[in-house]
């Protein structure tokens, strides 16, 4: 089995599909994406794409190693995500060869169900007390909310207050038993996050995330003596090498390796038990599109540390396209009180839409993020 053609997608709200095909037509498929960054990561993998044809597929860890050390200049979010989505689909053809789910790879289920949450509110947090309703409507038991909109290095403490009202307001809404984490999103500079995580801690959290700007570890250890709340950190570290520091030095109680972003399904299992090691969670990292998604599905099936997963369903960067749109047949993914099934077909366990892929691929995308300004014009984090 050879690998001949890379396809790539650039699809609308903001992702990038990869489909990898082999010359006895075995196809799989990856989402190697920056969010902001699209045509970069689609120019890396062209640029990687020498490396792969004519290679057999099956070879994944050869290929990581090719890939990632061959070039001589390694990690990063640009490299380490176009690695991700090739490597996504390179585990779904060897699993697709053998008619087996790629957690059948990866030393077989740990659990039958993973426990999923959604976003609410938005980047700048209006009505969540609506949107906590809306989950508890619909089945869900924890969702996500960001904690305040751009802060200074230190600020109007009425920030803080307005943060601590919307957390207030989520609390009622959703009660004892539903799960509120709270993402910081690395917008909140040392200073804040320390009076933030204390105003915050009375509601229960279920998690902080990114607390400080992920650069920042010593400031992360300075947040983490502030509060009894677990601290969640990861989508913007890639690899294991990225992950170790945090790992080791124990300052975080969960990781959250985003698999096409940390350097796909095969490096977060390396990721996760490292983190198992020093009795952390994993919770992945997926604001992302339908492959990503069951990407990370895989991974949690057979990973035991893994206490709840990331989805995108809904979430205010979805508008006028949504995860489920690409994905052939909707039931497998299967919700019930607040979990999902483990899909148990073969490669990533979801069949995609190519010819809706091709389609919306004519329109594509040129998402960017906001660039957000504090009140002297300087750029704040977003």
């Amino acid at each position: 089995m050879k690998i001949t053609t890379l396809d790539l997608f650039k699809v609308p709200p903001r992702w990038v599909f990869l489909k990898v095909t082999t010359d006895d037509g075995v196809v799989g498929w990856g989402e190697p994406i920056v969010e902001g960054r699209a045509d970069t990561v689609i120019a890396a993998v062209k640029e990687l794409a020498s490396y792969l044809i004519g290679s057999d597929p099956r070879r994944i860890e050869d290929l990581f190693q090719v890939l990632y050390r061959g070039g001589f200049y390694r990690g990063g979010p640009v490299l380490t995500s176009a690695i991700s989505g090739i490597e996504q689909a390179l585990w779904d053809i060897k699993a697709r060869a053998l008619g087996v789910p790629v957690h059948d790879l990866l030393g077989g289920r740990a659990r039958d169900r993973v426990r999923v949450y959604n976003w609410i509110g938005g980047d700048r947090p209006d009505d969540v007390a609506a949107g906590v309703r809306q989950q508890l409507a619909d089945g869900y038991t924890a969702a996500k909310m960001n904690a305040t909109e751009e802060l200074h290095y230190v600020d109007d403490h009425r920030k803080i207050d307005a943060a601590v009202a919307r957390m207030a307001a989520a609390r009622e809404a959703g009660g004892d038993g539903f799960d509120i984490a709270v993402d910081f999103h690395g917008r909140v500079h040392k200073a804040m996050a320390k009076r933030l995580v204390q105003e915050l801690e009375p509601f229960r959290p279920f998690f902080i995330e990114e607390p400080v700007p992920p650069e920042n570890l010593e400031a992360l250890r300075e947040v983490a003596r502030h509060t009894t709340v677990p601290i969640a950190v990861g989508e913007r570290l890639f690899t294991r090498w990225g992950f170790k520091d945090v790992i080791a030095q124990g300052v975080v109680d969960i990781i959250q390796p985003d698999l096409s972003h940390a350097g796909g399904i095969w490096e977060a299992r390396k990721i996760a038990a490292m983190a198992e090691a020093y009795d952390i969670a994993v919770a992945p990292h997926c604001p992302l599109g339908p492959i990503a998604f069951a990407a990370s599905l895989q991974l949690d099936a057979c990973t035991p540390n893994v206490v709840i997963q990331e989805q995108s369903i809904g979430i205010h960067y979805n508008v006028g396209n949504e995860l489920l749109d690409y994905v052939r047949d909707h039931s497998v993914f299967t919700y019930r009180d607040g979990y999902l099934e483990v899909p148990r077909g073969p490669g990533l366990g979801v069949e995609i839409d190519e010819a809706l892929v091709r389609e919306r691929a004519r329109a594509g995308h040129d998402w960017k993020n906001p660039v957000w300004r504090n009140a002297d014009g300087t750029v704040a984090e977003w």
